[in-house]
């Protein structure tokens, strides 16, 4: 893994050191998103025609190398946009100025598993680490955070029960059967990413980053670093919403660099790229193409009801309605995503949870 996220700092280092800004982002968002995929291809080339499990080791450095373009590529966007500068485009400048920019790209917690944050962001919270108490502000946050943690991995095991308990077949009759099965599977997989990005957060703060400064109450506030709150997400009746809420500072980081400098379908393009990042596996293309479908619908189908929704209980129903269609969507794409091989999607589609995201591209075929 040290070598995966080395080469990437060098060469940005280099990259910064040589170009102008008004040129840096694009060729290393390009650079780093070529060596990525290279890795990604060797994967699928161990996984589709040896037929080889690949090794952990492997996989997690990747998951690094992922993590590592995010970075790389939010610092090249700043110095592009002039949010921050670099000190060292002069050569006679001391290479101690090197530094911020290394600590930020090899920033150990946050190549574990994220959350993603700016370079400005992060500078200001290692600057924090120097005025505030070393433990005890954040000790009573961490805590409860870890006791999140817990629950969420505590919720995995009756989950885990439920699916064992329901015999799933993809030619049942019984059509609530079907669905709840790949609802409850892909409740399952929420809880792994839910539970991983929770330990990234405790991570960070147990390392002194972090700290967002300070609440209505006057209280500390330790979020900065975050992907989300579970609770919430889950909570959401619209397929929009949860886009911009599962894997939040991921989300920020792909409306950033694709959707809101893509001239072309940028919402199509931001999930389509999305795909690319994760790897280019036969399913999460599909799953990604579903999200982007569901997103579009979703929007057609609220600008076309919202000015009937005028009394409170059609607002109770539009919003119980379209939380349980956004679970079932978002179930099949995560399923999509997470199962990965044709083999497995082609399964899933067999199965009537299929029918929703044809529903969406009803929705902006009629609407």
């Amino acid at each position: 893994m040290d070598s995966f996220v080395r080469i990437c700092a060098v060469l940005l280092l280099l990259l910064i050191y040589c170009l102008h800004p008004t040129h840096i982002h694009h060729w290393t968002l390009g650079l780093q998103m070529c060596w990525q995929t290279v890795w990604h291809l060797y994967i699928q080339y161990q996984l589709y025609w040896l037929q080889e499990t690949p090794d952990s080791r492997l996989l997690l450095a990747i998951s690094a190398l992922m993590l590592m373009t995010q970075r790389v590529s939010s610092l090249s966007l700043d110095l592009q946009e002039g949010t921050i500068t670099s000190s060292f485009q002069n050569s006679s400048q001391d290479l101690s100025v090197l530094i911020p920019f290394l600590s930020y790209s090899l920033n150990f917690p946050a190549l574990l598993g994220g959350p993603l944050c700016s370079f400005n962001t992060f500078v200001q919270s290692v600057r924090q680490m120097s005025v505030t108490p070393h433990l005890t502000p954040y000790l009573r946050r961490l805590t409860s955070k870890i006791l999140q943690v817990i629950i969420l991995v505590w919720i995995k095991y009756p989950l885990k029960e439920l699916l064992k308990s329901i015999t799933f077949r993809v030619n049942s009759p019984c059509v609530c059967q079907n669905i709840i099965w790949i609802w409850i599977l892909s409740l399952l997989l929420k809880m792994n990413y839910y539970a991983h990005w929770k330990v990234s957060e405790c991570v960070n703060n147990a390392a002194g980053i972090g700290f967002h400064g300070y609440s209505h109450s006057g209280k500390k506030s330790w979020d900065g670093f975050s992907d989300g709150s579970p609770w919430v997400t889950e909570a959401l009746s619209r397929p929009s919403a949860f886009a911009r809420q599962w894997n939040r500072t991921t989300a920020v980081w792909l409306r950033r660099m694709v959707f809101k400098r893509s001239n072309i379908s940028p919402l199509f393009m931001t999930f389509l790229f999305s795909a690319w990042w994760h790897g280019l596996h036969p399913g999460q293309i599909l799953g990604f193409i579903i999200w982007s479908v569901t997103v579009q619908g979703d929007y057609k189908m609220h600008h076309f009801l919202h000015p009937m929704l005028t009394s409170k209980w059609r607002k109770w129903l539009y919003v119980c309605l379209n939380w349980a269609f956004t679970q079932l969507t978002i179930s099949c794409v995560v399923v999509c995503v997470e199962l990965q091989s044709l083999e497995s999607v082609k399964l899933l589609w067999c199965s009537y949870i299929a029918v929703l995201p044809l529903l969406s591209v009803l929705i902006i075929i009629i609407l």
